[in-house]
């Protein structure tokens, strides 16, 4: 399937609705947290990295990398099939304001007054420098051409690499916090950036960080004292109108640089909740094995 027919596939299907600035999914109904559904796309010829169709897809890179192990990041082949991750199971957190699931690098916002909810892809903090995991907060405050103040720590840091950082930095388009900032406290901040990678990595000093259409987009339609909140939610479970039981397993964030490093895949357990929700299911324990072992975040049917 050529580019353009999978970009039509997508604009006319009942859900996701992708365009340049959210993919934006109808809100199901309270006892339902599945949407969307997953595509395919076929690399074409040239060259095109995975971050070029990450961002095509509204997609973070470890979005992609989770849903197609084994694929070169860099250089895709050409004519290969790619699994564009759009089916989501929505995260275990009330639908208000801002909910951001640091496990699987995506932020939802359920605008007030819309049955809808909008799906970004974002980038996070580096090891040792975590964005939080489990904190309900708001935007406090919000900010076009943000300037960036580095804290000792992060100027001495970057000292140590010969680099020297100004006290603050000016803003505009090669500010680190890009052009648009929305603070949820003294030291966070949801941002742009000035690079074209990272979304999908843990990159940020802390911060929560956005493509420049994306966090734009949230300036101008996210307001000021909207409620926030964190979660790190590897796993997420839901049980469908229909009877169907989903399981969607992501690969849980390192807490190591050594871990980060391995080879090795970091250690998973399953939430009680998880495994009381598994117990009831009808399901082969080798399927649960496989999800498990694999972590590829796709919703999959775990009963018969």
């Amino acid at each position: 399937m050529s580019m353009l027919r999978t970009t039509a596939l997508l604009l006319t299907l009942a859900f996701p609705s992708l365009s340049a600035l959210a993919t934006e999914y109808p809100l199901p109904s309270p006892k339902s947290r599945l949407v969307g559904e997953n595509l395919y796309y076929t690399v074409p010829e040239g060259k095109h990295t995975l971050e070029d169709i990450a961002a095509q897809f509204q997609l973070g890179l470890s979005n992609l990398l989770e849903a197609n192990p084994g694929v070169d990041p860099f250089l895709p082949t050409p004519g290969s099939k790619l699994l564009i991750p759009q089916q989501l199971i929505l995260p275990n957190a009330p639908r208000e304001g801002i909910v951001i699931n640091v496990a699987e690098m995506r932020l939802y916002y359920y605008p007030k007054g819309k049955k809808t909810v909008e799906v970004l892809p974002i980038g996070i903090g580096q090891i040792g420098k975590d964005t939080p995991e489990n904190w309900v907060t708001s935007v406090q405050r919000k900010r076009a051409n943000p300037t960036w103040t580095p804290t000792p720590r992060i100027r001495k840091e970057y000292a140590a690499k010969g680099e020297i950082l100004p006290a603050v930095w000016p803003a505009g388009p090669d500010n680190p916090m890009g052009l648009y900032a929305l603070y949820i406290g003294n030291l966070y901040a949801i941002h742009g950036t000035n690079a074209s990678f990272g979304i999908g990595l843990r990159v940020s000093q802390g911060c929560v960080r956005l493509r420049h259409d994306d966090i734009e987009h949230l300036f101008k339609n996210v307001p000021v004292g909207t409620r926030v909140q964190f979660v790190n939610q590897p796993i997420k479970a839901t049980e469908e109108p229909d009877g169907k039981r989903y399981l969607a397993v992501h690969q849980p964030l390192s807490r190591t640089v050594a871990e980060f490093e391995s080879n090795e895949p970091v250690s998973i357990s399953l939430p009680k909740d998880v495994a009381k929700f598994i117990a009831k299911a009808d399901t082969d324990s080798s399927v649960i094995k496989k999800l498990l072992d694999e972590r590829t975040g796709v919703p999959t049917v775990i009963n018969q």
